[in-house]
């Protein structure tokens, strides 16, 4: 919902909100200095003609990786010793049915839960280490902006958390609101607001701070087809200058058209992992891979 790193902050109702996480100097940081393992990323300035970003440079480099990873719930197996690797500038998606265990490992990216067995990193750090979540934008299935607040006022305050002057704040966030279409309707009460209306907002949020890192878990959730294509557009433009997306969704012709990547787990178990190009065969498409796999 807004990119940056822990310690956690409470929000405006006064709840822990994992979504809002400090920053520093509008750049996010942990607050300590950079860690020696992280792996850089190539500087924005690389680029061919026409300034399309080069994102083949990136390819060795691994944004976020997954070590045999095990997640127990007592005598329930959330994720079952699952491994892989998504490289910088890597648009990917985690596909799979309700309860496959894709949050699960979204909320152990962001260290909201630890696994059993295992380890998962981004940029080399642990991610038990708050530096590793620098740069970060996440956006969560069920996101929600206090019904008093406006679209524009709930930006504010998360740019102003990120440590933003109020004037570069406001420049910021007439920004935001412009890629996510929601120009005219920032004003109103987010309590009037449709779900799809309120999930804009919170991809808004994903984007301030300028992150590296996208985790979105079903950003298109509530939109009509027309925001559904927008969102997917607006994706495409920050994968085209290099941004690393990883994402949930169940728009499985949206995943398509979008990615590079994709791994489909079911009850915890990795099926497959691999370039969409790859997964899908001559006459097939996505959805039937997936369905075949699946049902086994």
């Amino acid at each position: 919902m807004v990119s940056g790193c822990f310690p956690l902050q409470r929000d405006v109702r006064g709840d822990y909100n994992p979504s809002i996480l400090k920053s520093e100097g509008g750049a996010v940081r942990a607050g300590r200095p950079e860690s020696t393992n992280e792996v850089p990323l190539p500087h924005a300035d690389s680029s061919i003609a026409g300034g399309e970003f080069v994102r083949d440079a990136q390819r060795k480099l691994a944004m976020i990786e997954l070590n045999t990873v095990t997640k127990r719930y007592g005598s329930l197996t959330a994720v079952d010793t699952v491994s892989f690797t998504v490289t910088a500038g890597e648009c990917f998606a985690l596909l799979g049915p309700n309860g496959a265990g894709k949050t699960t490992i979204v909320k152990m990216l962001l260290d909201f839960t630890r696994p059993t067995a295992g380890s998962l990193s981004i940029r080399g750090i642990p991610c038990s280490d708050p530096e590793c979540r620098s740069s970060i934008g996440y956006l969560a299935e069920n996101h929600r902006i206090p019904p008093s607040l406006s679209g524009w006022r709930y930006l504010l305050r998360c740019a102003e958390l990120l440590n933003m002057s109020r004037s570069a704040a406001e420049d910021h966030c007439r920004r935001i609101v412009e890629r996510i279409g929601m120009q005219g309707r920032e004003h109103g009460p987010a309590g009037a607001y449709s779900k799809g209306m309120i999930q804009r907002f919170g991809l808004g949020a994903a984007l301030l701070g300028d992150p590296k890192l996208l985790i979105l878990d079903e950003p298109t959730s509530g939109l009509d087809p027309i925001g559904i294509r927008e969102t997917r557009l607006l994706l495409e433009s920050l994968k085209a200058q290099g941004m690393t997306i990883f994402l949930n969704s169940h728009l499985l012709s949206e995943v398509e058209k979008l990615c590079d990547t994709a791994a489909i787990i079911n009850r915890g178990t990795l099926l497959v992992k691999d370039a969409i190009a790859a997964i899908v065969g001559d006459g097939d498409t996505l959805e039937d891979v997936f369905v075949r796999l699946v049902k086994g």
